[in-house]
């Protein structure tokens, strides 16, 4: 599988890393202490099995992140899903299919994965007053979900 992932701005990547400090250090689960060179903040478009056939990807593209919620088991700073985005995901969708379809598409940078029923009013307490943020998509690259892979796009 290969996923089309939109990269943040050097402002909003710094933020997530300090989101993902902050529940380290505070001994709740956070994708900061995941071990993978190729771990870092970014939005998933879709993840489908090629990406043969995938448009242009019309960069910058503005951005605002909003809530901080709970995506089943993962926490997530949910990201505003503008018109311009959801352009995008649908062209990227329409053209090459995967997951999520427009009508599940739920735009946002992850803050940590399988976080257990327990932590989950914790991590949310502790970041109920992280105020939204606007910035900006910069960048993409995909990830091959095989080969443990990245390449720009």
């Amino acid at each position: 599988m290969h996923t089309v992932e939109l990269l943040p701005s050097a402002e909003l990547d710094s933020r997530v890393r300090n989101l993902w400090a902050l529940l380290a250090s505070s001994g709740l689960p956070s994708l900061g202490a995941h071990p993978h060179a190729t771990n870092r903040p970014h939005l998933t478009v879709v993840t489908a099995s090629s990406l043969a056939g995938l448009p242009p990807l019309e960069l910058p593209l503005a951005a605002k992140l909003t809530g901080i919620r709970m995506l089943n088991r993962a926490l997530v700073w949910t990201v505003e899903p503008s018109p311009a985005l959801h352009a995008l995901h649908s062209s990227v969708w329409s053209s090459i299919g995967g997951w999520p379809p427009p009508e599940e598409f739920v735009p946002h940078l992850s803050l940590a994965l399988r976080v257990p029923p327990e932590a989950q009013p914790a991590a949310l307490d502790l970041l109920a007053d992280v105020s939204p943020m606007s910035g900006r998509f910069e960048s993409a690259r995909t990830y091959d979900t095989e080969t443990r892979t990245v390449r720009d796009l």
